[in-house]
């Protein structure tokens, strides 16, 4: 409990600086965010007790908060006018060949059962506000991993206790006003357990598409990794372009036990009507470690800071992250590591590229604690501009609290090099390519560290935005 204090007192004092109608293929809950829509939404989950009253507490919090102040203005997001659930007409499938004809197309395109095929131990993927399709390969069930939709985790009588005992403890619903909307609106998402000394050889996968106009998408995942574990956990989204805003505040909760290692790699590609307000957190216990890997695309706006939280002696926590901000987007992202206990160990790695006027944000927060003797930490981020009308800050910040510690910070801001195109250039090589091979170069860091299938997903989206925004 006193470790849970600390956790949030902490995050309180950062946070000031990062911190009924029918259409042809959806059920949708009319906009607007009242006691009256929270309690339907619980309805149409059929939660417990508990979760109902969680609901409409988050909601009350809700009210109570003002929007923060960190990140770049989202005043052209009225959260009134966004739908908070949106029901496909399809039920959840084990079988690819159930999902309907349409959904389907949409995830094909997108690489989704060809992935599985090729290098997943288990899918989930989730349309609007619901989860249409969820597979695990039967060798790792035997392992007794669970991977389970959320909603299928919460109501289960083996698993609904311990989504109780962790759900929204991580994130809670007092930490910002995207958090408590998160807690009164959440739908869909993912739950996974490890056992322990559980050791997957392939990733585990879960996709999410928003693709209703004016909708948000409030998925919730929990992954606990138990003593010894070692998990890899990729998560995709995307959306089409609409001319209305929509809204992404999912969250992310992420336990990791003593002696675990956990890999959280995301890619998202959002469309620029996108207001990306994502919340993620990771417990890192004794001898754990999390791996971030992230790299963030498309949306008009992102709030995107993973936190990990090293609670134990020897804990490990690395971010590795890379943002492109096209025309008319701002991308305010980053990390923060909160180190509580003896020889922990943190490293942030970031890659920014900003074209056609986008605007890149790089905003982190460390906290040593006192008793985080002999922790060390390292933050490099690195910018590229590809013209005079684009933006790059660097916004980093720090609180040590004790001088038995190391500490180490570098920033670089760059445009590429007229010597490096004229070179490729009289190699035979047109500008347009060779611009393109230094970004995909400078990208590199980023995406060495996907499966091959996620790296080349990667770079293409790259060279889409390179081409895209001349």
């Amino acid at each position: 409990m006193e470790e849970k204090t600390q956790i949030e007192d902490i995050n309180h004092e950062f946070y000031n600086f990062r911190y009924e109608e029918s259409e042809k293929d959806f059920y949708r809950i009319k906009s607007g965010l009242t006691p009256e829509i929270v309690k339907k939404i619980s309805e149409e989950k059929g939660d417990p007790e508990w979760m109902k009253e969680f609901r409409l507490k988050s909601l009350e919090i809700y009210n109570q908060l003002k929007v923060p102040k960190w990140g770049p203005s989202i005043d052209g997001l009225n959260i009134d006018n966004i739908a908070t659930y949106v029901r496909p007409k399809t039920q959840m499938s084990g079988k690819w060949e159930d999902v309907p004809d349409d959904i389907k197309e949409t995830f094909e395109k997108l690489g989704i059962p060809e992935a599985e095929r090729k290098s997943l131990a288990g899918v989930g993927a989730q349309y609007d506000s619901e989860l249409v399709y969820h597979n695990v390969q039967e060798e790792v069930a035997k392992q007794g991993v669970i991977y389970l939709g959320f909603e299928e985790a919460l109501k289960s009588k083996e698993w609904g206790p311990m989504v109780k005992e962790y759900f929204m403890t991580l994130i809670t619903p007092k930490d910002h006003k995207f958090a408590a909307l998160h807690g009164a609106v959440w739908s869909g998402g993912s739950f996974v357990y490890v056992p322990k000394g559980v050791h997957l050889s392939f990733p585990l996968q879960s996709y999410f598409r928003l693709n209703a106009r004016g909708a948000g998408q409030f998925e919730h995942t929990l992954i606990i990794v138990d003593e010894g574990a070692d998990l890899h956990f990729i998560e995709g989204c995307s959306a089409p372009k609409y001319n209305e805003a929509n809204l992404h505040a999912g969250a992310v909760e992420l336990f990791v036990k003593k002696g675990a290692h956990l890999r959280y790699s995301t890619i998202e590609n959002w469309s620029k009507n996108m207001y990306n307000l994502n919340t993620k957190r990771a417990k890192v216990e004794e001898g754990a470690s999390i791996e971030w890997v992230s790299g963030s695309f498309g949306s008009h706006i992102s709030y995107l800071y993973p936190e990990s939280d090293l609670v134990g002696q020897g804990a490990k926590a690395e971010f590795t992250g890379i943002t492109f901000a096209g025309a008319g987007q701002n991308l305010d992202t980053g990390a923060k590591m909160v180190h509580l206990a003896p020889q922990t160990t943190s490293l942030i790695s970031t890659k920014s590229i900003s074209k056609g006027g986008g605007v890149s944000i790089y905003r982190s927060a460390v906290y040593i604690d006192k008793k985080a003797k002999g922790s060390k930490t390292s933050i490099s981020c690195e910018s590229l501009m590809l013209d005079p009308q684009s933006r790059s800050d660097t916004i980093p910040a720090m609180q040590i609290m004790t001088d038995e510690c190391d500490v180490g910070h570098e920033a670089k801001i760059g445009r590429i090099s007229s010597d490096a195109i004229f070179y490729l250039m009289s190699r035979g090589i047109s500008e347009d390519d060779a611009r393109s091979m230094i970004v995909s170069g400078f990208a590199n860091p980023v995406s060495k560290e996907l499966p091959l299938e996620y790296a080349v997903e990667m770079n293409n989206l790259i060279k889409i935005e390179m081409h895209g925004n001349m």
